[in-house]
């Protein structure tokens, strides 16, 4: 397995926390708002729990996410049954590819720049790994593509033609798609499609959304998430999950259908990410930074025409930590992905710190 790639930053984060005025951490997305009281208020209700909860979650939990999927994304069809709660979304990304059952020496096609995770879940089966360029067709031999829209690191955002021939041309060498669906609820300068809506796909098979709770609702310390779309492949996960004992908390569980059942406190923490988008991408650009892409999503996708490593070197001088490019791929090579996952007074300070 490869190295965890946020362990290679110790350097640049002894030199960012040297600065006077405390290190500005951009460099992963970590939510640092609070957890919305009315979700905290329904977690603290279901604590006398003693009983194991329910794999495939509460009634009341996949209504719910069936319900806001449709008011909020306008993705229409969805059963019930076909909905299944996830410890966060980062194990079901790693260990997607082995409850599918991807074979050793088949394909995982991943984005040309991609969450490490989808790496780290082929790796685990043993599959080979292919990095297709947006519009690019997967291989024969691919089990599993990952479509990430928007997308981290670079905020792209994938239109419903895209995503309508992504699926087409999975289908075409007989592939699952899952489609990481993770900031649907952040765009900017582009408004995302689920890979279920309507203007996609009228046909489910073969496909699969993940969803997280974490940015929406700053859940990450929740570890809240679910997966929905083919009815039959959701029914294999459930099965097979059982067995493994991968089972959301039933104060989680509560706590989602909460959040799902709310779409003002996801409102409210989508302003303050625009708010600290608008501080940013300008000093970024006023320091000489080109900001590509980051259409939608929680980063900002950023280059001085330099190898990565040097731009870190840059901002940790002036106590401000990112993530290098090429944690996602060779492609990221002259690019940093910095985070708006900070608090206000933060982001002001790491601002001023580019254009000072």
């Amino acid at each position: 397995m490869p190295a965890f790639p946020w362990d290679s930053l110790a350097k640049h984060t002894a030199v960012a926390k040297e600065h006077p005025d405390g290190v500005v951490d951009l460099s992963v997305g970590t939510p640092v708002d609070p957890v919305p009281a009315t979700l905290q208020e329904a977690l603290s209700a279901a604590a006398e729990a003693p009983g194991y909860p329910a794999t495939h979650g509460t009634p009341e939990l996949r209504a719910a996410a069936v319900a806001a999927l449709e008011r909020r994304y306008g993705v229409t069809g969805v059963q019930p049954d076909a909905v299944l709660p996830t410890i966060g979304s980062k194990e079901l990304v790693a260990w997607l590819p082995t409850l599918l059952g991807v074979r050793p020496g088949e394909v995982v096609a991943i984005p040309e720049l991609a969450y490490p995770t989808y790496e780290v879940g082929a790796k685990l089966v043993g599959a080979e790994v292919v990095r297709l360029a947006p519009g690019q067709a997967p291989p024969a031999g691919t089990a599993l593509v990952w479509l990430n829209s928007p997308s981290n690191p670079t905020g792209r955002v994938l239109d419903a033609q895209q995503l309508r021939e992504s699926v087409q041309a999975a289908r075409e060498v007989g592939a699952i798609v899952a489609s990481d669906e993770c900031y649907l609820s952040l765009g900017w300068e582009a408004e995302p499609v689920s890979v279920l809506h309507p203007a996609v796909t009228d046909d489910p098979t073969g496909v699969l959304a993940v969803h997280s709770l974490s940015k929406s609702s700053n859940l990450a310390g929740y570890r809240a998430g679910f997966i929905t779309g083919d009815p039959v492949l959701v029914r294999r996960l459930l099965e097979l999950r059982k067995h493994a004992g991968m089972i959301v908390p039933r104060p989680v569980q509560v706590a989602m259908t909460a959040a799902l059942e709310d779409d003002e406190h996801v409102r409210a923490q989508r302003e303050l990410y625009a708010q600290r988008r608008a501080v940013l991408r300008p000093a970024l650009e006023d320091a000489g930074f080109r900001i590509e892409h980051s259409q939608a999503g929680l980063y900002l996708w950023a280059t001085r025409g330099e190898d990565a490593w040097q731009t870190l070197d840059w901002l940790a001088q002036r106590g401000i930590l990112v993530a290098p490019g090429t944690f996602y791929g060779p492609g990221g090579a002259q690019h940093v992905r910095i985070s708006l996952t900070a608090s206000d007074e933060r982001i002001t300070a790491a601002a001023k710190r580019l254009v000072s």
